[in-house]
């Protein structure tokens, strides 16, 4: 299925791009978010008219994601407490719900669905470094300390 990105889409295209993808991926993700159209001459057309208003958006979302990466970075690192054995393993998990909580008590909003933990949930005390991806343009890096109770 052909389609025209309304949005920047990491790994498949910027806007105005006419892509062709999966019509499962366009049906139930892309179209309903209102990140694609269908590739036809009556959207190509409403396409073009709307385009300097599309890149507008585009790029106060990306001044808006830069500003929060900015704030992050001056953050030099994020402590948890949570309750570990003698030798450093957590009774549980920390996982993202938790690192967002974390972000909130210092003031900064960061969603669940940003937070990339490459290997899942962590399960001992320690230092880890996380990433969070804004934007798709914009991933910034930050140190979370783990310490037990």
């Amino acid at each position: 299925m052909e389609i025209i990105l309304l949005d920047k889409i990491t790994h498949l295209g910027g806007l105005g791009d006419k892509v062709k993808v999966k019509n499962g991926y366009a049906r139930n993700y892309l179209i309903p978010q209102k990140k694609a159209v269908m590739a036809t001459k009556e959207n190509l057309e409403k396409f073009e008219k709307q385009r300097a208003e599309l890149e507008a958006k585009i790029a106060a979302s990306l001044k808006i994601a830069q500003d929060r990466a900015a704030k992050l970075g001056e953050l030099e690192s994020l402590v948890i407490k949570a309750k570990a054995g003698d030798e450093g393993k957590l009774f549980g998990s920390v996982g993202t719900r938790d690192i967002c909580e974390a972000f909130e008590k210092v003031g900064i909003e960061v969603k669940k669905s940003e937070l990339r933990l490459s290997n899942g949930v962590l399960r001992s005390t320690g230092e880890y470094e996380i990433d969070v991806q804004f934007h798709p343009d914009v991933k910034s890096t930050f140190k979370l300390l783990i310490e037990a109770e």
